[in-house]
């Protein structure tokens, strides 16, 4: 019995074939809370392939949750800390949503493993940490323990109103919520969709919520490269957003439709943020790439566009070949056809500027920050706005849920033209 193994052996010597080991993913990342997201990214999706997907969602579903602790971790150590523990929260749901909103799992293990997180300067008054994925597709942000509490109630509402959506929606795409304990300490994460582009800048950036008290952006936030401006600086600006009738009504209906359902779950305190591309100053910026990239066809193009935004041209998207996923491999073949333009499947939350605007643009808008809810905080901050500035109401951030939709909604309407 042996001669035949030994024959067999020596054809494959002779055809040079070679056992391919799977590359083993090290994690590397400059702190250890990204390396352990990272791996925790990794393992949870891998066992995610192993559950069948269930008919429907059962209440226990959103009360599930998927944890695991490791000790001693030797192997990989210069990157991962020896002890850590990883929890999914709602694993079956998230996947679910992931799913509704387009996004394959392997393609959402790869932009969150493949390379380490870049951080974000984008800070609010809540004191978060917002992160990017290497290829700019997803946002990490950390949140608060009451904050998760919050979503967890949230998410209830929140996944059927996708359904009924059809995913049509301005609303955060919540992608997947993790615990991660390193060195003893509690970190929550979760995860959402870029609002804004991979591979077109963005210029101008606000946040706005339909309130004109303490809503300009500080001298602080002005000194950075993007500030976020906010509703009096874009007043004062006279700014509009120019995407014609058709758009602004299928806009406003979206608009109206999350709104409404924000209302009746009490919720408030919620902002517009807008994006701004200017195309003619895009194409500049490509332009003057294209120069760089010639001048430095000799060195290593590693080392060239880094922080640009621009890195995700060819959209760093390594779709594995069995992935269900084509999309990515589609504008990977086509990413020159698409320079400087929207791509439908990337740029979900654009609009560009119609033939009549001042100036050629691309916008970028959704909802954000919908997970506060109108409680007694919120009352004492109202009470306490009112004695100092009066009881206009119009004027304050801090309303109830259904002056601040209105509110929110008239601002908009006529900030869009």
């Amino acid at each position: 019995m042996s001669m035949p193994i030994r024959k067999g052996m020596s054809k494959l010597k002779k055809k040079h074939f070679r056992v391919k080991h799977q590359k083993v993913k090290l994690f590397r990342a400059n702190e250890p809370l990204l390396s352990v997201f990272m791996w925790g990214i990794n393992h949870t999706i891998n066992e995610l392939m192993h559950v069948t997907i269930p008919v429907m969602l059962l209440p226990d579903d959103f009360r599930a949750y998927s944890k695991l602790k490791v000790d001693n971790h030797l192997f990989n150590k210069e990157n991962m800390p020896s002890h850590f523990k990883v929890k999914e929260y709602c694993p079956m749901v998230f996947r679910n949503i992931r799913e509704r909103f387009g996004i394959d799992d392997l393609d959402y293990k790869e932009s969150l493993t493949r390379s380490q997180p870049l951080p974000d300067d984008s800070s609010g008054k809540s004191g978060a940490k917002f992160y990017h994925s290497y290829d700019r597709l997803f946002v990490i942000k950390t949140l608060t323990s009451e904050e998760v509490e919050r979503m967890h109630s949230f998410l209830k509402h929140y996944h059927p109103y996708i359904v009924e959506r059809h995913g049509k929606t301005l609303l955060p795409q919540y992608l997947g919520m993790y615990r991660l304990t390193v060195d003893n300490v509690e970190h929550y994460i979760v995860v959402t969709r870029n609002v804004f582009s991979n591979h077109l800048s963005t210029h101008r950036k606000f946040d706005l919520k339909g309130s004109t008290v303490d809503r300009e952006a500080s001298d602080k936030e002005l000194e950075k490269d993007l500030p976020t401006l906010k509703d009096n600086d874009f007043v004062n600006q006279q700014m509009k957003v120019y995407i014609g009738d058709e758009a602004k009504l299928k806009l406003l209906n979206t608009l109206n439709a999350d709104v409404e359902f924000l209302t009746k779950l009490h919720l408030m305190d919620y902002s517009l943020l807008l994006g701004i591309h200017e195309v003619e100053r895009g194409e500049q910026e490509l332009q003057r790439e294209r120069e760089n990239e010639s001048d430095n066809t000799g060195l290593d193009s590693d080392e060239s566009e880094t922080g640009s935004g621009l890195e995700g041209r060819n959209l760093g998207i390594g779709t594995p070949p069995d992935s269900p996923n084509a999309v990515a491999q589609f504008i990977r073949e086509h990413s020159l056809q698409y320079e400087g333009n929207i791509i439908p499947e990337l740029d979900i939350y654009a609009i560009p500027s119609c033939d009549t605007a001042p100036v050629k643009e691309i916008y970028f808008v959704a909802i954000i920050d919908v997970l506060t809810h109108y409680g007694v905080k919120k009352q004492a901050a109202k009470a306490a706005k009112t004695v100092k500035y009066g009881s206009n109401v119009d004027g304050i951030s801090t309303c109830d849920p259904e002056q601040y939709g209105k509110r929110f909604i008239d601002f908009m309407s006529k900030a869009i033209e």
